[in-house]
């Protein structure tokens, strides 16, 4: 049954122009009118009228000389035997459905002449009919001008259909391309940040290094050993720099001050604050030493929610809970405004940024709308257990 359906749907216009097309034959054979020729002609008019119908099966290949033929070609055959065509109501039929497949032709200027020839070919066969009276010559093409405009209507509401789908296309290959660039930048920071701590923590173990080495007796061999591992790490540490240099931007400072971490969040509540935000926050369970570039980056976490927050929710408060669990860190930005976490003005950039940073350790965001109202985003972070 599916199967019937399916072949319906794919060739049932094509069953139907094959049937009209030898009910149309069978007609013309079967004509009883006084001017029905015999012989010769007969089986000429029996196969035209035929061929004239069977070409709209190439309507999808040839979609304006399809329909177009039989406007030229049925006109023709009146000519030959003016009742041939106006006695066969499939002939009909077929000149309507080819009127209307003109009109919807995508080819502005191939349209009108579909129309031209609608009109003219409609006019010739009701002209060559002997038994038409002087309202046929303007009823009948009137009749296939609203068949073609039909199809010109279908055409317009196509190709505005059609715009709009390529619009939609063009936007989201837009977004698409948006995020791309947002988390290659946001990568990128990541990068420059880990770097830095790294550096920072390099630099430390050098020191650390070259004053364990001072305290050794020169020349002894647990001092020539701890003078290559300091050359090393100040080679490592040279090359790092110069790693740093590459991945900033031409205008982008070097940070000289350390980096933040959870232990400044009273600071970035108080700075949100005086923007017109109030924010609370708020710490559950026993906070524990984070390493350097997770602390960094659950400061930025909750960051981005409040600059959200304060930018695009319309929120007036906003509670940042810290929550310190075993084996994993909860952040949770909740904010009362109207219009949710706007995602960066609505490019998205905000939520990917922040993915990029949950992903890049392992955990877990999600972002939505509360059902009291507001926004809420929340992210988690695994913990390494340091007891073990």
């Amino acid at each position: 049954m599916d199967r019937a359906l399916r072949f319906l749907a794919a060739y049932g216009v094509d069953v139907l122009i094959v049937l009209v097309a030898v009910a149309s034959a069978f007609g013309t054979a079967a004509r009883s009118d006084a001017e029905k020729p015999d012989g010769a002609q007969l089986w000429f008019e029996v196969a035209a009228i035929g061929l004239v119908v069977l070409a709209l099966l190439a309507r999808r290949q040839l979609p304006f000389l399809a329909p177009a033929s039989v406007w030229v070609f049925a006109p023709a055959l009146s000519f030959l035997d003016g009742e041939l065509i106006s006695s066969q109501p499939g002939v009909f039929l077929t000149g309507m459905f080819s009127a209307f497949l003109l009109g919807s032709e995508r080819r502005g200027q191939l349209a009108r002449l579909g129309l031209v020839l609608v009109l003219v070919g409609s006019a010739a066969v009701v002209y060559n009919d002997p038994t038409h009276s002087s309202g046929d010559l303007v009823f009948t093409p009137v009749l296939f001008a609203v068949a073609w405009l039909a199809g010109f209507a279908l055409r317009e509401r196509n190709q505005q259909a059609a715009a709009a789908e390529e619009r939609a296309r063009l936007a989201e290959l837009a977004r698409e391309n948006a995020a791309r660039v947002a988390v290659a930048e946001e990568r990128a920071r990541m990068a420059r940040e880990l770097h830095d701590v790294v550096a920072h923590a390099m630099s430390v173990m050098v020191l650390q290094v070259g004053a364990v080495r001072h305290r050794l007796p020169s020349g002894s061999e647990e001092a020539r050993a701890l003078q290559n591992v300091e050359r090393a790490g100040r080679s490592a540490l040279a090359e790092m720099r110069r790693l740093l240099g590459a991945l900033r931007a031409g205008d982008e400072d070097l940070e000289l001050t350390p980096h933040p971490g959870l232990g400044d969040l009273e600071a970035l509540a108080g700075t949100v604050r005086s923007a017109g935000l109030d924010v609370r926050v708020h710490t559950d369970g026993r906070p524990v030493t984070l390493p350097p570039s997770l602390d960094l980056s659950a400061y930025r976490i909750v960051q981005e929610g409040l600059t959200n927050a304060l930018k695009h929710s319309g929120a007036r408060r906003a509670d940042v809970t810290v929550g310190y669990a075993p084996g994993e860190l909860r952040l949770e930005v909740r904010d009362d405004g109207p219009g949710g976490f706007a995602q960066n003005g609505g490019s998205g950039h905000g939520l990917i940024g922040i993915g990029e940073r949950v992903k890049a350790y392992g955990g877990d965001m999600s972002a939505f709308a509360a059902t009291t109202g507001g926004f809420v985003l929340r992210a988690s972070l695994p913990l390494e257990d340091e007891s073990a």
